[in-house]
């Protein structure tokens, strides 16, 4: 009876200490960024899987366009580059769903410091996507096109 009592005073303990670290004020200048992006990475790397059909069909598309090999070379390579380029993006959606599951913990471990953690993927960042949406609480960005060597657009955005 007597350990039941001292183990739930330290439990009580533990959770009032626990509420009283996480509602401290931080510091004004602390930011979210790493915290954003490996949510962001956690949530739509499914997406990225799921709409690989459709981003690996663009990506092929887009890259026979582009290159100067003869059209017959073209049409035969067109059905195995698309089963290569599906795999490419796959692997892609999940390797963005890993890093986003790295930066989980350091994005938690930053919340009350002004410091951030650069992208450990940085396709996701500055790659074109089918969807890509920049809200206040997360980027929604899915569909990424993996292939692609990084857009202008977004190397003119990089602040880096």
């Amino acid at each position: 009876m007597r350990r039941a009592r001292l183990l739930r005073r330290a439990a009580l303990l533990a959770l009032a200490s626990a509420t009283l670290a996480l509602g401290a004020p931080t510091p004004a200048g602390a930011t979210l960024e790493t915290l954003r992006r490996s949510l962001g990475n956690i949530l739509f790397a499914p997406f990225d899987v799921a709409t690989s059909p459709v981003s690996a069909g663009t990506a092929l598309y887009t890259n026979l366009q582009q290159t100067d090999d003869p059209r017959w070379m073209r049409i035969a390579f067109s059905v195995p580059g698309y089963v290569w380029v599906l795999g490419v993006q796959i692997g892609g959606g999940a390797i963005r769903e890993i890093a986003g599951l790295l930066e989980l913990v350091p994005g938690l471990a930053l919340l009350g410091f002004d410091a951030d953690l650069d992208p450990l993927f940085e396709p996701v960042e500055r790659n074109d996507a089918l969807l890509d949406l920049e809200t206040r609480p997360l980027r929604v960005k899915f569909g990424i096109n993996y292939l692609a060597p990084p857009s202008p657009a977004h190397d003119a955005d990089d602040s880096r």
